[in-house]
């Protein structure tokens, strides 16, 4: 059974840099021109600084031991020798791993410079050959109609009947390598029993002289298109970061094989159409912008273009307006074909290319009057879609990464109230957030019609989680999600009213998910660090505002327990009785102390002669026009709704209250 090579992380493979040549060593106690008698270290730094080789690190122990040094010196020098070659170590794996990646990128941007199969094939044999330093390397590749794979590009071979060789899947170890479509290496090819020899391969690799032999795949998409070899003649051990520097130099081959291809089947298209010289003109045309765009491209990744640039580049190659949608602002018709058919489609005068990954539409590129596209065009606008879906992953993978640490943080707040203050604030810091300022807790949570299945629900909810950590972001606030829904922690407004500020993210998140969001805010939260257990004080009260909008048939709005009246009294935490009564009679009370009318009295006079003006009177004893004109002045203040129940109510509420305080306040004073 064949054992597998694992495929590392990228490292040191055959040194590429050049050592710096020594200089003559220095006498121990010196270095350069400075003072004797420095520390154990310094024959070494002027080794490090000078890149000695590695026997030289032992003369200054030598040096010391035969001048009779002390026990405590020698130690030090032992021990400064250690650190010194460690050092170097590090320093050479550095270099190697810094040339290692020169050569790779220098073959990348060399291999996306050709055009030619031919070319590209024999650029990435040799500089495979070039990077292991290796005696042979070689590629071969599969055919699907014969079902084996065979010998395309040789560099360093001598033999004729190597050159010519096939091989069966599964049949010797490049057989094995494009079977399974991983790494395989063996020090000694005749001795090494894992894999299937066979007398026709054997004979060709005897035939060449080959003994060590390393394999890896050539991989486009989830599948294998070929196998990129680097061998020698002798006995030899590849190590793991040369087995990882040669898979890496075979996905840029693999990629450029493809474009390779492409633009081959291109120019095929361009030779059968010969015929007409207008129509050579014009596919030339093409070819040049699939090249401009395929350049734009890649250049736009490499120096982190957004999807706005992709969108731009490609609406400057096909001269054209490109936009960018999401999944809602394309025409879903169009867009669940082109999902399904895997290309642009045309709807009407424009061009649909569904953007997505693993099933999961992300939007759309939408060539908008360019009723007559060319296929190649048309591929173009498909690459464009999918280098799209690759930024949207990338930019997906960062944002989920922040919206855990916000969420975490948020989750701490929320169930640890002895955190120290000094570690929230460091780590509220590194997501720009200022747990210092006063902010509000909203608990929000999905009320649309409840999906048939748990997928779709679960969808639902990973919506809102990310359209809740969206928001909380670009608010410099925190999100999380909790008990079916979300929670987030934001800074209040300039307005510094937490009603505002749950009206507006249901909006938001509304308008993001498509759903009725249902939000519910506390009571500001004056420094959230300094005082932790507030925050799931607040989340309870946010909740209970969040249920109570429920209750009454509120669904998809936001509310604070302010925007309930007398309810708010029992929703909230603060249980704040001045400040309901003030925002039900504030308007009345401050018109008495201004003007020293009797608008209050009045009003409750009305209330207690059962809404009577004429009872009222007499128990005020003025004239009914009085009572007229002064509960005139009331509904002016109060709106012309006081009088309806559930106003009412609540002001015979606040009346009371403000009696039972007044009087409180009387005794206190006597």
């Amino acid at each position: 059974m064949p054992t597998e090579q694992p495929t590392p992380e990228p490292g040191p493979g055959p040194g590429s840099t050049p050592r710096p040549v020594p200089v003559p060593y220095a006498p121990e106690g010196t270095l350069a021109d400075g003072p004797a008698h420095d520390p154990a270290e310094a024959p070494f730094l002027g080794l490090l600084a000078t890149g000695a080789a590695a026997e030289e690190y032992e003369r200054p122990v030598l040096r010391a031991r035969a001048g009779g040094a002390a026990a405590g010196r020698l130690a030090a020098l032992e021990r400064a020798k250690f650190l010194a070659l460690r050092a170097r170590a590090e320093l050479e794996d550095r270099r190697r791993r810094e040339a290692e990646l020169s050569a790779l990128y220098a073959t990348a941007h060399d291999l996306a410079g050709l055009r030619d199969l031919d070319a590209v094939l024999r650029a990435i044999v040799r500089r495979a050959r070039s990077l292991l330093g290796t005696e042979v390397a070689y590629l071969t590749l599969n055919d699907p109609s014969a079902g084996d794979t065979y010998m395309r590009v040789t560099d360093g071979s001598v033999s004729a009947r190597f050159q010519q060789l096939r091989l069966g899947m599964g049949e010797g170890l490049g057989g094995l390598v494009a079977q399974t479509a991983r790494p395989y290496v063996t020090d000694s090819y005749f001795h090494d029993e894992r894999f299937r020899h066979t007398r026709t391969i054997d004979s060709g690799v005897q035939d060449e002289g080959l003994v060590a032999i390393l394999g890896v795949p050539l991989m486009l998409g989830s599948g294998v298109i070929g196998v990129l070899f680097a061998a020698d003649r002798r006995e030899r051990v590849f190590e793991h970061g040369q087995i990882a520097l040669l898979a890496a130099h075979a996905a840029h081959a693999a990629v450029a094989i493809d474009t390779a291809n492409l633009l081959a089947e291109t120019r095929k298209t361009l030779t059968e159409l010969e015929a007409a010289n207008e129509i050579i003109r014009d596919r030339s045309a093409v070819i040049e912008r699939a090249s401009d765009v395929h350049d734009r491209l890649t250049e736009l990744v490499l120096r982190g273009g957004g999807v706005q640039d992709v969108a731009g580049a490609v609406a400057e190659v096909l001269h054209g307006e490109v936009e960018f949608t999401g999944p809602g602002g394309a025409p879903a018709e169009a867009l669940d074909r082109s999902r399904a058919d895997g290309h642009a489609v045309r709807d009407g005068a424009d061009w649909v290319a569904a953007v997505g990954a693993g099933g999961e539409v992300l939007g759309a590129l939408v060539l908008r009057g360019h009723p007559a596209l060319d296929p190649v065009d048309q591929r173009t606008l498909e690459r464009a879609a999918m280098v799209t879906s690759l930024l949207l992953l990338a930019r997906r993978t960062a944002g989920e990464a922040e919206q855990r640490v916000r969420g975490e943080l948020l989750d701490d707040l929320l169930n640890a109230a002895d955190r120290d203050p000094r570690l929230l604030r460091e780590r509220a810091a590194r997501v720009g957030a200022d747990l210092d300022a006063p902010h509000v807790v909203l608990a929000a949570r999905t009320d649309g019609p409840r999906p048939d299945d748990a997928h779709s629900h679960g969808t639902d909810r990973r919506r809102l989680r990310s359209a809740a950590s969206h928001l909380a972001a670009t608010r410099r606030g925190l999100a999380a999600v909790r008990d079916g829904g979300a929670v987030l922690l934001l800074p209040l407004g300039p307005d510094g009213d937490p009603a505002h500020t749950a009206r507006e993210t249901a909006a938001r998140l509304g308008a993001a998910l498509h759903l009725p969001v249902t939000v519910g805010a506390s009571a500001p939260v004056p420094a959230p660090a300094a005082r932790p257990a507030a925050v799931a004080d607040a989340y309870a009260e946010a909740r209970r505002c969040r249920e109570a909008l429920g209750a009454l048939g509120r669904a998809g709005q936001g509310a604070a327990a302010a925007d309930f009246g007398f309810l708010g009294l029992l929703l909230a935490d603060t249980r704040d009785v001045d400040g309901f009564v003030h925002r039900t009679l504030g308007a009345v009370t401050d018109y008495d102390a201004h003007r020293g009318t009797e608008l209050l009295r009045t009003l409750g006079a009305y209330f207690a002669c059962g809404m009577s003006p004429a009872r009222t009177k007499d128990a005020l004893h003025v004239h009914v026009n009085t009572v007229a004109q002064r509960l005139d002045r009331v509904s002016r203040l109060l709106g012309p709704d006081w009088q309806t129940p559930p106003r009412a109510l609540e002001i015979q509420l606040a009346l009371r209250l403000h009696q039972l305080s007044s009087a409180v306040a009387g005794d206190t004073g006597a």
